[in-house]
């Protein structure tokens, strides 16, 4: 019996020193001030804005961030503000209280996430990247990024609604992602790719039935060019319906 006694008291005991401990502690932090910013993103992103941009960014949210109280701090504000710029898909921004050597400090941080650009284009619309959703990114000095190339003759919208799932096809398809690097559309709307392997151009003809094009591309790749020179020809068509027209040097 007297061990429960005991037992129970040092649970009151220990309750008792958690309620004024954290009470202390939600005193001392109701008054903790931002000591420093700290902005991460991961290095695995195809592109990244550099951290003097974001931190600009936060800036135009708010000028005052260091010294500042954490608890007057508007991190919804400046997580819109940093979602303004095209390259952001979204910015989290976090409160940290830690305890140095003699008192509380405040960190605020910033989580940014990049847009994944698919196809970048470069036509007389414009120059700019193409993510899954079909949002513009900007080029920039401060990133670039792997992925196929779109250029010639076509509007903002052709290349939304024809050549962004154009590439999301490519994309997914580890034989002719590694084996198309550019798409060219011509003045009269027809596509010619450029190969990696091979010193020929593939004449697809219109965006219709693309996938199927590829295909019959492919089982020529298959059943020719394995058995002959990959630069013996100059252009292989595929935008007639089940042909393949193949056109030597």
């Amino acid at each position: 019996m007297l061990r429960k006694i005991l037992k129970l008291t040092g649970y009151i005991l220990l309750t008792a020193f958690i309620v004024v401990t954290l009470g202390f502690s939600m005193r001392e932090n109701r008054h903790v001030t931002c000591r420093n910013i700290e902005i991460e993103f991961s290095e695995d992103e195809l592109i990244k804005t550099s951290r003097e941009e974001v931190a600009r960014l936060i800036d135009a949210a708010d000028n005052e961030l260091v010294g500042k109280e954490l608890r007057a701090i508007n991190a919804e504000l400046i997580e819109k503000e940093i979602e303004k710029h095209q390259a952001i898909l979204n910015a989290e921004v976090f409160k940290v209280v830690a305890k140095d050597s003699t008192s509380f400090k405040g960190i605020l941080g910033v989580r940014v996430k990049h847009r994944e650009p698919v196809l970048r284009i470069m036509s007389s619309s414009g120059t700019y990247y193409l993510d899954k959703t079909g949002e513009q990114i900007p080029i920039s000095s401060s990133y670039t990024a792997n992925v196929l190339v779109a250029s010639g003759y076509f509007s903002e919208d052709f290349a939304k609604e024809q050549l962004l799932p154009f590439a999301m096809y490519l994309e997914e398809n580890p034989f002719w992602k590694a084996q198309i690097e550019q798409v060219y559309v011509e003045q009269d709307g027809n596509v010619v790719l450029t190969p990696l392997v091979g010193d020929h151009l593939i004449e697809l003809g219109n965006m219709e039935n693309c996938q199927e094009k590829l295909r019959n591309m492919k089982v020529f790749y298959e059943q020719v060019l394995v058995r002959n020179n990959w630069d013996k020809y100059q252009t292989i068509s595929v935008k007639y319906k089940n042909q393949v027209i193949a056109k030597k040097k």
